[in-house]
């Protein structure tokens, strides 16, 4: 031997090779920084599993999401304790990659947040517990509040997301019903947030969608709908009752982004009277003021009555009153449920807002009024019924629009 390296075989480990294979998996690039971002993929023995393409095909992917910023690739893998074989290079978001930007309006004020790819909140702003009338004031306090954020942190942003509690119509991006703000019926709340967003010099396209519904992505990719194909979240904002449908990964909006307003199902004829014009909506029967009404508490105006109210389940269950005032709201919620599992036949249902709370303090009268009212109670048995797990789901949600044409094409909406 003269002491000089053998020859690789053809193309072995040469830029240009990983680049060929890079070019064969660049349609995998999407489908693995979702793999990524959700948790599914901790390895990349995972991800070439999962993808179901070569060891060099998803160390290529692997890569090439590194050096855009997205992941980080352990390059100095350790066996387990008790593992055999070759111990497999973990991947993980990069910690200090782009974020997006997220909004929240609800009936008690506004927040604003930088969200990281795996849902994970950067930093928030304090916030606002007063909502103006006018749209256009209160979008422009909040991204103003986002870019500040933007601009302490030195992030890159991929794009803003914000949650409104309305349904929010399609494609125009109308808040068609706000009941419990003052802004008109139909504020086109995208295109004002959007124009903020451009004004403030923030990069990346604008979304807006209603709050429960972007709960509901938040809670499916990261939180306690992981797992689940069809996912039905019901939950309570600060007023109101909201509901959610995820199919196969994506929400279902409907024709025009409308479905899934279960805060009009009706749980009791003779009940309030509910904005919408007709009477006993969950809506009205089964949100905070309604339980606190019930429980004979005058709303204080120190906190939210979301606070109040959860307050009130956690700290005084034992007074007869807060326990009967409960199990009504309870009986109430499970109707509404076992109406909505009847059509939608979910694998999964999760609630958030106070709603977890009643769960919390008597679930097992929450699930047998679901098996009743059910159809497929008896048969097939009860649907899991489970509390959502992420705080701030509605912000992480709505960093999730933001994040979504990234997921869809890094390369194009990255390059």
């Amino acid at each position: 031997m003269d002491g000089k390296a053998a020859p690789k075989a053809a193309g072995e480990g040469t830029p240009a090779t990983t680049r060929t294979r890079l070019d064969r998996g660049r349609g995998a690039l999407g489908p693995a920084l979702e793999l990524v971002h959700t948790g599914r993929a901790p390895t990349r023995a995972v991800l070439t599993a999962e993808l179901g393409v070569t060891r060099a095909t998803a160390g290529a992917v692997a890569a090439e999401l590194e050096a855009l910023g997205l992941i980080r690739v352990d390059a100095h893998p350790g066996a387990a304790a008790g593992s055999q074989g070759r111990p497999s290079h973990r991947l993980e978001v990069a910690e200090d990659g782009p974020v997006a930007l997220a909004a929240q309006v609800h009936a008690d004020g506004w927040r604003a947040a930088l969200v990281g790819l795996g849902g994970r909140i950067v930093a928030t702003a304090p916030g606002c517990e007063i909502v103006d009338a006018d749209p256009a004031k209160v979008l422009g306090s909040v991204v103003d509040a986002g870019a500040e954020l933007l601009h302490e942190t030195g992030r890159r942003c991929v794009g803003a997301g914000l949650a409104v509690p309305s349904a929010v119509a399609e494609p125009a991006g109308l808040a068609l019903n706000p009941l419990h703000l003052a802004w008109p019926a139909g504020a086109p709340v995208r295109e004002i947030f959007a124009e903020r967003v451009r004004a403030a010099g923030i990069e990346g396209p604008a979304f807006a969608a209603n709050d429960v519904n972007l709960a509901a992505l938040a809670e499916h990719r990261h939180g306690a709908g992981r797992g689940s194909r069809d996912l039905l979240c019901v939950a309570t904002g600060h007023r109101g009752v909201g509901g959610a449908l995820v199919l196969d990964g994506r929400l279902h909006s409907g024709s025009s982004g409308l479905a899934l307003e279960v805060g009009h199902l009706t749980v009791n004829p003779e009940g309030r009277p509910c904005h919408c014009g007709s009477r006993g909506c969950l809506d009205v029967e089964a949100d905070p003021l309604a339980f606190l009404t019930a429980a004979g508490r005058d709303p204080g105006p120190e906190v939210s009555l979301l606070q109040q109210a959860n307050e009130l389940i956690r700290t005084q269950y034992a007074d007869p009153g807060v326990r009967a005032a409960t199990e009504a709201l309870i009986d109430r919620l499970g109707l509404g449920l076992a109406g909505l599992v009847n059509i939608l036949n979910p694998d999964r249902i999760i609630l958030g807002g106070m709603h977890r709370h009643l769960l919390d303090a008597d679930s097992d009268r929450l699930r047998a009024v679901v098996a009743e009212r059910s159809l497929w109670g008896s048969q097939s048995g009860v649907v899991p019924i489970l509390a959502c797990t992420l705080d701030h789901n509605s912000l992480v949600g709505a960093a999730e629009l933001a994040w979504q044409p990234v997921l869809d094409d890094p390369l194009g909406a990255l390059v």
